[in-house]
């Protein structure tokens, strides 16, 4: 009897073996990338999305979280849409990467690019951007409120600026004339530093930069924020300017406007017909990154939002955002058929 229970024992113990036997080798050969990674910015050196791509790149590469290397590009050309139809000609490549914005769903709106979102892949959003109404330093209006009654009673004296025509900041201009019946007239620069200097030096009225555009020029005590486009205000308590914090700017909400809330994300994309396990790779080592000291401390010095939306939560942003200024476009007959 005693033998009989051994060599039962005995049996199990091998079947054991033999099912861990299996699944081992299937676990060791999990899907990963088996050449050099391409981090394709879809921005210019040195602007906001480079930094992130730069920084993408450090931390994996510090953190040894791929075994291959990665290589970092710049194809900025048309608002980024270099990057993206660089994208759709590489479908099926598991080795290449997108940094981007909401430019990369909301172009294909206004113009004809030949490529639309759902034919590539979300990978991940890694944050969001707030946006601030900026002023300068002096001027007759106190808060948004009093700015923006100054814009209805004579708006031919103010204009907006902000980075790129077609772009985030003019559609939020855009959608502030909606909101508040305003005429506010909108003067694209090259880039929102360019922005925050001309508000600097009073050439414009406004500007709607995000927190770290224009922090310089707010430390330097020649711009003021107005208000911040947010549902609730800022979480970063530590001194910026003086004895203030970005805490300290209130919502735009609060102060009237009508807006209660206007971000963009810092978006992540493969290119299309890519497998769900090569997508679930690069989710995961997304998710490492921004896990990282260095991610969370680049969260806080840009005064960004932190966040990570993937699969269905990200769909859903991306469809959201889109319906929402899909209307502000219209009127402005920009809507590409």
């Amino acid at each position: 009897m005693r033998n009989a229970f051994v060599r039962r024992t005995s049996r199990l113990a091998l079947g054991c073996t033999l099912v861990a036997a299996g699944i081992l080798p299937a676990l060791a050969h999990a899907w990963q990338p088996d050449k050099n990674v391409e981090i394709v910015v879809a921005g210019g050196p040195g602007g906001g999305t480079d930094q992130l791509g730069r920084l993408i790149q450090s931390i994996i590469t510090t953190h040894k979280f791929l075994d291959v290397n990665t290589i970092v590009l710049n194809k900025g050309g048309g608002n980024g849409a270099e990057a993206f139809l660089d994208l759709k000609m590489n479908k099926g490549d598991p080795e290449k990467l997108v940094i981007g914005t909401n430019n990369i769903y909301l172009l294909p709106l206004v113009s004809k690019l030949g490529y639309q979102w759902q034919e590539l892949t979300p990978v991940a959003a890694v944050a969001e951007d707030d946006f601030i109404l900026w002023s300068y330093k002096g001027a007759p209006w106190k808060d948004a409120k009093g700015f923006y009654e100054a814009a209805k009673a004579d708006p031919s004296k103010l204009r907006m600026g902000g980075s790129q025509s077609k772009d985030v900041d003019q559609t939020l201009t855009l959608l502030l004339n909606q909101t508040n019946n305003s005429k506010l007239v909108y003067i694209p620069f090259k880039s929102g530093s360019e922005a925050a200097t001309q508000l600097a030096g009073k050439h414009i009225a406004a500007n709607v930069n995000n927190p770290s555009e224009s922090i310089s020029q707010w430390r330097g005590d020649q711009v003021e924020p107005l208000c911040v486009f947010s549902k609730e205000r800022m979480s970063y308590t530590e001194k910026v300017a003086g004895e203030k914090s970005w805490a300290d700017v209130p919502t735009c909400h609060e102060q009237g406007l009508g807006i209660d809330q206007y971000r963009f994300p810092r978006t992540v994309f493969m290119p299309g017909e890519v497998t769900a396990e090569q997508r679930a790779f690069y989710v995961e080592l997304m998710r490492k990154v921004t896990e990282t000291p260095e991610f969370k401390a680049y969260v806080k010095q840009n005064a960004l939002v932190p966040t990570f939306l993937e699969g269905e939560p990200l769909t859903a942003y991306i469809e959201k955002d889109t319906a929402r200024v899909t209307p502000v476009f219209k009127e402005a007959g920009w809507l590409k058929n």
